[in-house]
């Protein structure tokens, strides 16, 4: 279990929250606006009002003490950028802020950030390619050159194994599940028998996977 401080309580903010609660961490969640928290409550371990662009207030929380601290911020980002500088000056182990763009992303980094997200932005690149691809049914985004995608076992791969189709030098790709009607293997062996009608989630470079669906 790690402890979180979540600022922001926004469509971001409420789905971190109701996530990290799932994994039995501990959160306290901040917003200006109380409407914001109210249905919060039952899922977080504290909940408070204030503006944490000001230093007092976000002073008064013990940033240093939670494992991350999440700046959700996403109409703002005078804000966002704001607290993230303060969260660095009143020592955050680890700062996690929202960006809608890598102009954002970079000023962000700048004035302390750990680590940014784009949450629209790889929705709408998973969402995108799912919806080009008739074979692809889930797309993960790993980093800018590498994804696991759920996809259709190729026509060809039916009936042969991971080792007689050399899989990984021949694709250079992974295998990591074979999904079955009969239920899933994961991370199968070298002997794994490609069936029809199933499909497989591989992780690759973006290069080797888009190869392989064409």
């Amino acid at each position: 279990m790690k402890s979180f401080l979540i600022i922001g309580a926004g469509g971001f903010g409420h789905f971190m929250c109701q996530k990290l609660a799932k994994l039995n961490n501990a959160i306290m969640v901040v917003d200006v606006e109380e409407s914001k928290l109210s249905d919060l409550l039952p899922l977080v371990d504290r909940a408070r009002i204030g503006d944490c662009t000001k230093r007092e207030v976000l002073g008064t929380f013990g940033v240093e003490s939670f494992d991350v601290c999440m700046v959700c911020i996403k109409d703002n980002f005078q804000s966002s950028l704001q607290v993230t500088d303060l969260l660095k000056e009143l020592g955050a182990k680890r700062i996690v802020s929202l960006a809608s763009t890598e102009v954002q992303a970079k000023f962000l980094l700048k004035n302390g950030a750990d680590e940014v997200v784009f949450p629209e932005m790889d929705m709408a690149e998973s969402l995108s390619f799912s919806l080009s691809h008739d074979s692809v049914f889930d797309f993960i985004v790993l980093d800018a050159d590498h994804s696991i995608l759920e996809v259709s076992a190729p026509a060809d791969w039916q009936g042969k194994s991971i080792i007689e189709l050399n899989v990984r030098s021949q694709f250079g790709i992974s295998v990591l599940a074979g999904k079955r009607s009969d239920g899933s293997v994961f991370m199968p062996g070298a002997d794994y028998v490609f069936n029809a009608d199933e499909h497989l989630m591989i992780m690759g470079r973006n290069e080797d996977v888009n190869k392989l669906i064409r």
